[in-house]
């Protein structure tokens, strides 16, 4: 998402499941094959979405990123895939695909240190998607010792940068899966200054192990968030979404801090643990929503998901007299 759009009073983009299309099949059948990570852009009417490929543990994890456009938003065609190998990495994760307000490409590219829980942020940039293939590797967010950060939510607003990032603390072993999402600014989206701690876990709740910001976008006048939430380390891979929203009175005067809301996910699969997470959020141009996200199949495996969230019918539509 490059930039905040008007917002959509009383409409919020959570995914229903029955309505949904499988945009992207799993690379196998069964647990750990996964297509998934999501994140989608809308440009000059044509939709491009970046994913990853993953493999079971043990036979190569996050295997590369693709980057693939459509012209429905359902049917896509593969432009660009980047493998772990162009990264060093051991494994990777949810990328993030920005069109600039420049008009250049930015491919955000969360990486898996080899040998350790570690993880860092790398950006590519071109002038095209294709040109993304072959671009300097630049690393913005490069966590350290005690911190492994991962999966950017990147939104251009009010002449700034704004990233959500999850962040693991390294410091107990066997616990590296806790997470937390953490607020970042840049004049640039190249250099980050991180602002805050934007969503913690809650004790007791089904979201207590660890929280990660999915998609941010604008309601009622405010900044709201759908999330990641587990309770359990058994749950990890598997979490289930829900909704959080920012204090500010505007989105562009928002900190980025956001308080999540209800007793219980509004998303989940009905298939194993319920996994449905990493939902990237679309404005549609007839101020709906088209939403993309990983889910739990019957198997196991995860695949990508795509559902359009119509907004609701004015009165005077329904007997074809409109509303102005």
């Amino acid at each position: 998402m490059s930039s905040i759009p008007n917002p959509v009073s009383h409409l919020l983009p959570v995914p229903r499941w029955t309505e949904a299309a499988v945009a992207v099949e799993p690379p196998g059948g069964g647990a750990g094959n996964w297509s998934g990570a999501p994140s989608a852009v809308l440009v000059d009417g044509v939709h491009y979405l970046a994913y990853r490929v993953r493999a079971p543990l043990g036979q190569g994890r996050g295997l590369a990123t693709v980057i693939a456009r459509s012209p429905d938003g359902v049917r896509f065609e593969t432009v660009v895939e980047i493998t772990k190998d162009r990264f060093g990495a051991e494994s990777l994760e949810r990328p993030a695909l920005v069109f600039t307000p420049d008009r250049r490409w930015r491919l955000y590219v969360s990486c898996a240190t080899p040998g350790s829980k570690h993880w860092w942020v790398d950006v590519l940039e071109a002038d095209s998607v294709e040109g993304l293939a072959l671009a300097t590797r630049r690393t913005v967010l490069p966590g350290d010792e005690g911190h492994a950060v991962k999966d950017p939510v990147i939104v251009y607003s009010g002449g700034r940068w704004h990233l959500w990032a999850s962040v693991h603390p390294l410091d107990v072993p066997a616990h590296e899966d806790r997470m937390t999402t953490e607020y970042y600014t840049s004049p640039d989206g190249l250099t980050w200054e991180h602002r805050a701690r934007a969503l913690a876990p809650r004790a007791g709740r089904w979201d207590a192990r660890g929280v990660r910001v999915t998609a941010v976008f604008p309601v009622d006048g405010r900044w709201a968030a759908t999330y990641d939430g587990r309770a359990t380390a058994e749950e990890n891979w598997e979490e289930r979404t829900g909704i959080a929203y920012a204090a500010a009175d505007s989105p562009d005067s928002a900190e980025g801090v956001f308080t999540a809301q209800g007793q219980e996910p509004v998303a989940r699969s009905p298939y194993g643990l319920g996994g449905l997470r990493y939902l990237s959020v679309l404005n549609t141009p007839d101020g709906g929503y088209r939403l993309y996200y990983e889910a739990t199949r019957a198997d196991g495996a995860h695949e990508l998901r795509t559902e359009l969230i119509s907004p609701p019918v004015r009165a005077g539509d329904r007997h074809g007299v409109g509303v102005s």
